[in-house]
């Protein structure tokens, strides 16, 4: 005989703290389906313990994805970030498990696209007036050309992923100025940098509003964990090369995994 319904509801929550007395738990759905895309900040270079099968995309375990993705359980996990990747190539190349399922992305992009890497090498190697050159040219084109790019990319993963809750995170400053570096380039080359670290942040936050994502602010917890801090959580000039200027991996549980875990 079928139980009334309102005996049902009655009992129901009867029903759920017995088994939690009993030490067991209702059922419950498993975590969002969560997609990681973007460059080398998400695919965690730098921070050592890569998947071989990541090739040249270096996708570490140590990455902040990885690790949020073992802490939460998501009842999917697609990792497709790769190192060096561009606005172009997340939209060509990093969507394909974005689906109307998709419970969760996270993305970094827009320093390559703004060439910083380059910035990096000329301000390393050159003089700090050939520094300060190409962080102008930089910063002109993140306020100026970096917007289009990111409402192309940002609007690809909107249509693939409808319902998907998406996290954009920025970029830490490189430089504490003053610090404590003695060595190495001028302080008026570690302060440009830094601006220029600042204008792509917030051309990130303020595309990332505009479609409804939100923003993740990374600057806060590397704060005092910059390069010339006493406690970096970022790499100098160092070997692999293609790491310099990357997290290491308590850059990535830290500095990045934390503000994701607040914003996810």
């Amino acid at each position: 005989m079928r139980t009334p319904r309102f005996i049902a509801v009655a009992i129901a929550p009867l029903l759920a703290a017995l088994l939690a007395l009993l030490g067991a738990a209702p059922a419950h759905s498993a975590g969002p389906r969560y997609v990681a895309l973007g460059d080398s900040y998400s695919a965690g270079l730098g921070a050592g313990s890569y998947d071989a099968a990541s090739g040249a995309c270096k996708r570490s375990t140590k990455a902040y994805p990885a690790l949020w993705a073992a802490a939460h359980a998501p009842s999917a996990f697609d990792f497709t970030a790769c190192s060096g990747a561009t606005t172009t190539d997340v939209t060509d190349s990093q969507l394909g498990p974005v689906d109307a399922a998709t419970g969760l992305v996270s993305v970094t992009v827009g320093g390559n696209d703004a060439e910083f890497s380059d910035v990096m090498t000329t301000c390393v190697l050159s003089s700090q007036a050939a520094c300060l050159d190409r962080v102008a040219t930089a910063r002109t084109f993140i306020d100026g050309t970096l917007p289009g790019l990111l409402d192309h990319t940002y609007d690809a993963i909107r249509a693939k992923g409808p319902h998907a809750h998406v996290v954009v995170l920025g970029y830490p400053r490189v430089y504490q100025v003053p610090g404590d570096c003695v060595l190495g380039l001028s302080d008026a080359s570690r302060k440009a940098i830094d601006a220029a670290a600042d204008d792509l942040d917030d051309v990130l936050a303020k595309r990332a509003a505009d479609h409804g994502f939100t923003f993740a602010d990374v600057r806060s917890a590397f704060s005092a964990h910059e390069l010339c801090s006493p406690s970096p959580w970022l790499h100098s000039v160092t070997l692999p090369v293609d790491e310099s200027y990357h997290p290491t991996a308590t850059g990535q549980s830290h500095g990045y995994l934390l503000p994701f875990t607040g914003a996810a």
